[in-house]
This record gives C-alpha cells, sequence and structure tokens, in this order.
C-alpha cells in the first residue's frame, strides 16, 4: 500500500481482542521485529477510550516498542485531520465481521468510514467472522455502564440523574470498507462471496 519513499499518514484504531490487528498491518517486515520505519506515520486514535485509556496506554505504547513515527490524538480530532488532508488511509480492528461485510467494532468506526472517501481497511482475522449472522443489524451492540461517562475513578462531573447513551460499539456497512485484511489474504471488494472463499480456501 506503501510506495518507497512515501510517507503515509495513517489513522490507526485499537480493536485489542483479536491476534491480527491494525498494528500487524504497519509491521514492514514478515517477522514483525521492531525496527524503524520511515515510510509511515500513524496517528493513535481511540487515546482517550473510557474507561482504561486504551490508545494513549496500548496503541501508543506498542508503536513506540515497534519504532513506528506516533502521534496520539484524541478520538474526536479524527475528522478535523481527515478534513484538512492529514490522513491518507484508516485501518482499524474489528469485534465482529457479518457474512456480508459488515463490521462491529470499537464505537467511532463509523464515523471513520464515512464522508471522507479515504481508504478504509479493517484488519481481523477468520475468527471474527460470523457466517450465520447476515448482515451487521443482526449483531447486538453492548450498552456500557453510565459510570464510564458520567465520571471516572471517583470523579463526577456530570449532574446527578441526567440521562447517558454508551454504546461500546457500532456498525460500519460493507459498503464503506475498501478491504478487509485477514490471515488468508485481503478480500475486496468486500462481499458475502468473498468472505466465503476465504473458509473455502485450504
Amino acid at each position: 500500500m506503501v510506495s518507497s519513499g512515501t510517507l503515509l499518514n495513517l489513522l490507526m484504531m485499537r480493536s485489542i481482542r483479536e491476534y491480527l490487528r491494525a498494528l500487524t498491518v504497519l509491521r514492514a517486515d514478515g517477522a514483525g521485529a521492531a525496527r524503524p520505519h520511515s515510510r509511515f506515520r500513524a496517528n493513535a486514535d481511540r487515546a482517550f477510550e473510557f474507561p482504561l485509556l486504551q490508545g494513549a496506554r496500548l496503541t501508543a505504547w506498542e508503536m513506540v516498542q515497534e519504532r513506528i513515527p506516533v502521534t496520539l490524538v484524541t478520538d474526536n480530532m479524527a475528522g478535523h485531520l481527515m478534513q484538512r488532508g492529514a490522513v491518507d488511509l484508516v485501518v482499524v480492528g474489528a469485534d465482529r465481521v457479518a457474512v456480508n461485510g459488515d463490521v462491529v467494532n470499537k464505537i467511532g468506526t463509523y464515523s471513520l468510514a464515512a464522508h471522507h472517501g479515504l481508504p478504509f481497511y479493517v484488519a481481523a482475522p477468520l475468527s471474527t467472522i460470523d457466517l450465520n449472522v447476515p448482515d451487521g443489524n443482526a449483531i447486538p451492540i453492548e450498552e456500557r455502564s453510565p459510570a464510564e461517562v458520567t465520571g471516572f475513578r471517583g470523579e463526577h462531573w456530570a449532574p446527578e440523574g441526567v440521562a447517558v447513551m454508551n454504546p461500546a460499539f457500532d456498525m460500519t456497512p460493507a459498503a464503506l470498507v475498501t478491504g478487509l485484511i485477514t490471515e488468508r489474504g485481503v478480500v475486496a471488494p468486500l462481499d458475502a462471496d468473498g468472505i466465503r472463499r476465504l473458509f473455502a480456501a485450504t
């Protein structure tokens, strides 16, 4: 995806459960060994994902260990960076993928795929794909505790009794995904036939 000498500004969103993740795509050598990378710069999104600050504590740490140039940003900066041309493509992980290619991932993923017209890749192992789920609308979206929004570690900043919505995930339609990167290859364009061929491969 990156030609020699090109500076690629890449927005990466963390999904921590799977072996094949967005970070895996950034490793330039097959062994995954840590070495300097000069052809791209990554923006670690999800910097302040409550309650664990995963972008700042985990994604950024991993990239520093891999010696991948990284800039830490908060979730709500992504649209601004894309609008200003500071991002060339987006790579995200996935928590679950329907057979038609719809992707359920950490909340905020859909907003990265919509509107800006940037290449949008999902990196996920076959274990995240559910051939029995027809589309993303059939995947339940977890609603997390309101306490994660109204305060943090004993501090409370929201008024008592305020209504809270705190979905943990959102769904990105397959039509917005440039390609699905798996351990058996890339599905592009992303559709049910392409996904089924992954499982038919020996």
